[in-house]
């Protein structure tokens, strides 16, 4: 019965959009959505040094390849002419990243790409003329007050997303690991093992919630978790916690 509801589920989504698809876990995204034979097209930055690249391996995953300008009424266009039942918002940037941009005189922080792209992308879906489910890879930890500027900007979007007209669920992972990264990110994974450690640790003691909440994930079961939200019903206009993404 199970296996048969999730079956009318999928097939109420037939193409889905991803933004963010070249990233560690956008790449798994694709390929989750190949698997179960949805039509999904993978957006690539028009000016990717790895364009042709990354057309050839979406295109042996059975993905198309979109590399419309990162520019509202381009995407509104695109995404007209697309008509996508899910969007995936799976973009983000790093502070490294944003760092070596800024000496190339490029803007690449958190408030322009992770808030600033994502927003543009709403938008464009908003204004397409249909009314795609808006799936937003957000994080564990989300607060507007604070510090964290990478944190607070995820925020924003969320409170966006409730005051806007789509249909949307935003999930939030604690880190995401995986031997397969492009960049390493040393920090991360000592992290990771660093908190899986100590909640471990904690489980005998009542620290199992916590333990479900913040323990790690890998880019391939969140990819899982992200397409499965895609298609429930039951998960529209909501945060889904990591414990949930598993």
């Amino acid at each position: 019965m199970a296996d048969a509801v999730g079956a009318a589920a999928e097939a109420l989504v037939s193409l889905a959009f991803v933004a963010g698809a070249t990233g560690y876990t956008g790449r798994e995204v694709v390929r989750a959505l190949r698997a179960r034979g949805i039509e999904t097209v993978a957006h690539v930055r028009p000016d990717s040094a790895r364009l042709a690249e990354w057309r050839d391996r979406f295109a042996t995953l059975g993905a198309r390849t979109d590399a419309t300008p990162w520019d509202g009424r381009a995407l509104t266009q695109a995404l007209t002419m697309l008509r996508p039942d899910a969007v995936f918002a799976l973009l983000g940037t790093t502070r490294g990243r944003a760092a070596q941009a800024a000496r190339a005189g490029r803007d690449e922080g958190y408030e322009a790409v992770d808030y600033g792209l994502t927003m543009v992308l709403y938008h464009a879906a908003a204004l397409s003329g249909g009314s795609p489910r808006f799936i937003y890879l957000s994080s564990a930890g989300v607060r507007e007050s604070g510090g964290n500027a990478y944190l607070q900007v995820r925020a924003r979007v969320e409170r966006a997303l409730r005051e806007g007209s789509l249909p949307w669920v935003s999930a939030r992972p604690s880190f995401i690991t995986g031997p397969d990264r492009d960049e390493v990110r040393l920090g991360e994974r000592i992290g990771a093992k660093v908190v899986d450690g100590l909640l471990g640790a904690a489980a005998p003691f009542g620290g199992s919630r916590l333990r479900a909440r913040y323990r790690s994930t890998t880019n391939a079961a969140l990819a899982e978790a992200l397409v499965r939200l895609g298609f429930d019903e039951g998960r529209v206009n909501r945060v889904v916690e990591s414990e949930e993404l598993r």
